[in-house]
């Protein structure tokens, strides 16, 4: 972030804005035509500084074209404001008919900021009942970066937002890559310039100055903006104003990568549908049944997605739960079981290990319900939490569910969301057969913000819904591109809100 600062004896441009009243009517058939010429005092005559458009047929007008002029604090600046009536296609104002005249001092108009006066003629009588108004406009100011290139030449980097009307504007912070300021390189040149806008596209060079990233970082550094011209017009001038740069921070963006290259573990663990609504696992019309080649939707889906997710986790041991089943020897209904039916070791060898424990547990249970996702959801996010200890980006826990459909707990699911997303952790849907899954497509927060029931807003959107049947004829890679595609963005986000770098850069 920067801003602009102006001493008092830095010199400073201002705007003046010219609008008349009442002028003298020259012309016979139709108004005036008039235009305003700005003299500036020096030795004792005057010389011209600018002139305004002709207003055709007009004893009113305002003046689109605006007086930029150097003020000077500690000096007398005379200024005389002309106004004259076209009449021929000439430069030479004795060729146009002479309308009044206002004589002042630039200091007068500054401290007034809007001036109203009665135009003179030459002999000092008053024209008419002509008036003029002058206002006084500051510059609308803004900066260029630009980084100077291999061949030399510079390159604009960034352009910051435009201040209106002031000569201590303060901007926007703004982050730009180091690679765009500088090619990478902290002791490159950049060259900063200030510009005051203009609506017409001629917008007016302030001054500039040339400076590197290592000599931003220092804190509260302060710039002078030098315009060229006038440092070799004028012995005395010191500069065009002094730019103060608060602060500038380099800071590391860390990719997916750089946090798995720092050795983060992807924890999975794989959530099964149990409920009765998926079919009798003995029957061929079940979703749940296993077929002549060994497979179905459900070990599809848990191959696809596991076979990447295991090569995040080195030792390769994932909880595999399932829900909504009554279980031996009791019968009672649990929504949050382990497959392989060792409550104190839920684990299982590899993406394989997790299919033979399904394949295994299946004759044993009796699938019932509800279909309740909140009580797995809690489960994996007990576990995300005691990560929140981590000083670095060491864990992150991802928990696939394959279900069946309509979910039962969506209130009690929604709330588990809410608060799993300011753990590390992600939560992957994947709706098999051929239910209406509307719940689900709600859940991932891809078109709007998830909210818990009492109104709490997830704070990231950590899940993502795929349906089985889009891929059913695809390759299982295309099912897993879809499934994990929002993952390596789900977890950089995570590990950036927190603050956290890859475990192997810490001490960087």
């Amino acid at each position: 972030s920067a801003y602009i600062k102006n001493p008092q004896h830095c010199i400073t441009r201002v705007e003046l804005s010219v609008c008349c009243g009442n002028l003298l009517d020259r012309d016979v058939t139709s108004k005036s035509d008039p235009f305003c010429v700005l003299f500036n005092e020096v030795d004792s005559s005057w010389i011209e500084i600018g002139r305004t458009e002709t207003a055709v047929n007009n004893l009113n007008p305002v003046f689109g074209v605006k007086f930029k002029v150097d003020y000077h604090f500690e000096e007398v600046q005379k200024l005389k404001f002309a106004l004259f009536d076209e009449d021929k296609c000439s430069s030479q104002l004795y060729e146009h008919d002479f309308l009044g005249e206002y004589i002042c001092t630039l200091g007068v108009i500054v401290s007034n900021k809007k001036l109203h006066r009665p135009l003179t003629l030459a002999n000092s009588k008053p024209a008419g009942k002509g008036t003029i108004t002058d206002f006084f406009g500051k510059s609308d100011p803004y900066l260029e970066f630009h980084k100077q290139g291999d061949d030399g030449k510079w390159m604009l980097v960034h352009r910051t937002e435009v201040i209106k009307n002031t000569l201590d504007p303060v901007w926007k912070p703004f982050t730009v890559p180091l690679i765009s300021l500088c090619n990478g390189d902290v002791d490159r040149s950049i060259k900063v310039l200030c510009y005051d806008y203009d609506n017409d596209g001629g917008h007016d060079f302030i001054g500039e100055f040339q400076t590197t990233v290592n000599k931003m970082r220092v804190p509260v550094t302060e710039f002078e903006c030098i315009n060229p011209k006038k440092q070799k017009k004028k012995k005395s001038y010191k500069n065009s104003g002094i730019i103060i740069l608060k602060s500038c921070k380099v800071e590391r963006d860390y990719t997916f990568l750089d946090y798995i290259l720092g050795g983060c573990q992807i924890m999975f663990t794989v959530g099964i549908d149990f409920t009765a609504s998926n079919g009798n696992p003995r029957e061929a019309s079940s979703l749940h049944f296993i077929n002549p080649l060994g497979s179905n939707e459900y070990l599809s889906a848990i191959l696809a997605v596991g076979q990447i997710i295991q090569d995040y986790d080195t030792d390769k041991m994932f909880p595999a739960l399932g829900f909504g089943a009554q279980l031996p020897p009791d019968w009672k209904v649990s929504h949050e079981f382990a497959i392989n039916f060792d409550p104190t070791n839920p684990f299982c060898q590899g993406v394989e290990g997790i299919a033979q424990a399904y394949s295994v547990c299946l004759p044993h249970i009796r699938f019932y319900g509800p279909t309740n996702f909140s009580p797995i959801i809690t489960h994996v996010a007990r576990f995300a939490t005691q990560a929140l200890q981590q000083e670095t980006a060491a864990q992150y826990f991802t928990l696939l569910i394959i279900t069946d459909g309509v979910i039962s707990d969506m209130d009690e699911t929604r709330h588990a969301i809410v608060q799993a997303a300011k753990l590390p952790m992600s939560i992957i849907i994947i709706g098999v057969g051929n239910a209406d899954f509307a719940a689900m497509e709600f859940l991932d927060g891809d078109s709007s913000v998830l909210r818990s029931y009492t109104g709490e807003e997830a704070v990231r959107d950590i899940v993502q819904f795929v349906p089985f049947r889009d891929f059913r004829n695809a390759p299982k890679e295309t099912l897993a591109k879809s499934v994990l595609a929002e993952l390596p963005q789900q977890v950089t986000q995570y590990f950036k809100q927190r603050n956290l770098s890859p475990s192997n850069t810490a001490s960087e």
